[in-house]
């Protein structure tokens, strides 16, 4: 496993961590007993970055993870996200007597004293142009509930807004084969300013394991199943916002250039690991062969310049002109 620094944190967290979405809900069923297996697994590979939210299972993920804390010796980092809890969700509602609710809850969920790194979770646009939430995140740390603070976002502009802000440590974005415009402009600042990244979706909802057809189906209760265009939340959590269809085609066109014997979902992800902007990715996974699959990205080597150059010519034709400019 390979470890990469986490903002001006003072944490090196492993380069692929866990995404907890999946053992909280809205991925179809999901087992305690399996999740936790997955969870051991990850710290058996290396992994020391686990990501969470409190609406994950409305708290079911971070109460998986406390209880990884208590069977296991190992350091681990642990990162959520306030502000989903919200009803309506607005600008406004994010203020400091909401979040330090969150915070509250988090901490009683995760069994601990104080928070590694508290995100806040997809917020409006608004939110970013309001300084006085951030001011409570810095009352937050002074206060001892959190050690540090980020930001997860849907657009580069939100994200480049957020790391104006000097106590953002992190943004977590959505970047992978399937959207690429993150690396244009945000990666360069985040990197000048020792701000992490954190690249979620790496794996686009499944699409780049490669193991999925026209065929597929999903559970009822699968955000892949309804949130396609975006019914439940940002589209672009589902798929990278990428139409199912192409993106089939897509993975085909990708398919050729994968080394024989190395899975198509690792390759992927060793692509994104490409970018030293990136701290780490965060995949998904349910059950231990998941997490083997995921953490055997670490160990490939890295991928050939032409094959870069290949696969930004398929993007720059297939894709941008359908995701680049709408996230």
């Amino acid at each position: 496993m390979e470890y990469r620094p986490l903002g001006r944190t003072g944490f090196r967290v492993s380069s692929v961590s866990f995404g907890a979405w999946a053992i909280g809900g809205t991925w179809g069923d999901v087992d305690d007993k399996e999740s936790l297996a997955a969870l051991h697994r990850a710290v058996d590979r290396g992994v020391n970055f686990f990501d969470t939210a409190d609406v994950y299972g409305d708290g079911r993920s971070e109460r998986l993870l406390a209880r990884l804390r208590r069977e296991r010796r190992e350091e681990i980092v642990v990162a959520t996200k306030a502000g989903r809890r919200l009803s309506p969700h607005t600008a406004a509602s994010y203020s400091e007597g909401n979040l330090t609710a969150f915070i509250e809850r988090s901490l009683k969920n995760l069994e601990t004293d104080a928070l590694d790194l508290v995100q806040l979770h997809c917020p409006p646009t608004d939110v970013y142009y309001r300084p006085e939430v951030f001011d409570a995140l810095d009352g937050l740390v002074k206060a001892g509930k959190i050690r540090f603070y980020g930001v997860s976002v849907e657009r580069v502009e939100e994200a480049l807004k957020a790391i104006e802000y000097p106590g953002v440590q992190s943004v977590q974005i959505i970047y992978n084969v399937l959207r690429q415009r993150p690396a244009e402009l945000f990666f360069p600042e985040a990197k000048r300013r020792q701000v992490g990244v954190l690249a979620r979706l790496p794996l686009s909802s499944g699409l780049l394991t490669g193991k999925m057809s026209a065929a597929t189906r999903f559970a009822a209760d699968d955000h892949r199943n309804f949130n396609r265009e975006g019914a439940a939340f940002d589209k672009g959590e589902t798929f990278s916002g990428v139409d199912y269809n192409l993106g089939l085609e897509v993975v085909e066109e990708l398919r050729p250039l994968v080394p024989a014997g190395v899975s198509m979902g690792a390759w992927t992800m060793r692509w994104i690991l490409m970018q030293d902007a990136v701290t780490c990715v965060i995949p998904g996974a349910k059950r231990p062969e998941q997490v083997d699959e995921n953490a055997s990205a670490a160990d490939l080597p890295p991928v050939p310049q032409e094959t870069m150059a290949k696969i930004r010519e398929i993007y720059d034709r297939r894709l941008r002109p359908h995701v680049h400019q709408l996230w």
